[in-house]
């Protein structure tokens, strides 16, 4: 227990630790490059110098957005692979990161006008439509929440979704921007972005650790939580009812970014075990260290022009996703 304990405060110190200097060069890197002065002042004293409206108006915002919406994306990875016994679920996987896309992109298309507050209402009315069609699979019976009929649904409205965002992209003749949010990135985070994004998914963590106990009992099997006095679709319903406006404000903010919540459960597990009250927080942090750095290798692989993010989590992602599967295979 004591080496337990030990082991999850050296990984949040060393997650910290890492996250910080990875805002450090958030800030600092791109076409221009900054140095910490710059970065002080821009801070601390008030001025219209070019360089420190850059850093005080996009840079930190940007950073600040990118770190929240990957802390946001390995919690609600993290519940929905507790809630549903499946290592290889996540919001993207299961179509409701696209069905928040989807709306955005109808917004997009009918000429709604686009700012923060339109965007996390498309994202929210897409990402309650996608989780109550998640909700009717897993509000079955235990052996009909198994990882191939999950997937397979998920999978099939996935690429619905997407295919219905592309058609809406086409026919209003807006392409390009949906194809930016369909790719993921950040190019475009505001303070604003931040304020929503922060409320939302620090209110969800919170949240979150509070249910970690019974995510915890539910893991060991639904006959097992009904024998200790728990309901297990209850918790399930809380769950996803927590990771629908979670799932929401990372799309509003971030678009469609896929896998960091695949991805990041399945480290933290391998490192402090299966007890969720660890595996919740420590998947914020090292959520926000690997979208961190995601974005800054988007910024600077092929600078002055930006990268989606999203290939970079994907090409993270898609390997590790098939390495998974493999091995709940066997």
């Amino acid at each position: 227990m004591q080496n337990s304990n030990k082991n999850t405060i050296t990984f949040m110190v060393c997650s910290i630790f890492v996250l910080i200097i990875g805002l450090f060069l958030a800030i600092s890197l791109g076409a221009t490059h900054i140095g910490i002065s710059e970065i002080w002042h821009s801070i601390f004293n008030y001025s219209e110098k070019l360089e420190l409206v850059l850093i005080r108006d996009v840079r930190i915002p940007r950073a600040l957005c990118v770190l929240l919406t990957g802390g946001v994306l390995g919690v609600t990875g993290a519940m929905i692979q507790g809630v549903t016994r499946n290592p290889i679920a996540e919001p993207s996987l299961l179509g409701v990161s696209q069905g928040a896309t989807l709306v955005v992109a109808i917004f997009y298309a009918i000429g709604i006008s686009i700012n923060t507050t339109n965007v996390m209402i498309a994202s929210l009315i897409g990402a309650v439509f996608s989780g109550v069609i998640v909700i009717g699979f897993m509000s079955r019976k235990a052996n009909n929440s198994s990882i191939t009929k999950i997937l397979l649904a998920g999978t099939a409205m996935s690429t619905f979704f997407i295919s219905l965002t592309t058609i809406a992209g086409l026919l209003s003749n807006k392409s390009q921007f949906i194809a930016f949010w369909v790719a993921g990135g950040f190019r475009s985070a505001t303070w604003e972005d931040f304020i929503l994004v922060s409320v939302v998914g620090i209110v969800g963590l919170i949240i979150a650790i509070l249910l970690s106990k019974k995510i915890n009992v539910l893991s060991l099997g639904d006959d097992v939580a009904i024998s200790l006095g728990e309901n297990p679709e209850r918790i399930r319903l809380i769950a996803l009812l927590i990771m629908i406006p979670m799932c929401a404000a990372a799309v509003a903010v971030g678009k469609n970014i896929g896998f960091v919540g695949l991805i990041i459960p399945q480290i933290v597990r391998k490192v402090l075990g299966e007890d969720y009250r660890k595996i919740i927080p420590a998947s914020f942090l090292l959520g926000a260290v690997l979208l961190t750095y995601s974005d800054i290798a988007a910024r600077m692989i092929n600078n002055p022009y930006e990268t989606p993010i999203g290939i970079f989590t994907a090409l993270i992602g898609v390997p590790f996703f098939v390495a998974v599967a493999r091995k709940e295979k066997g």
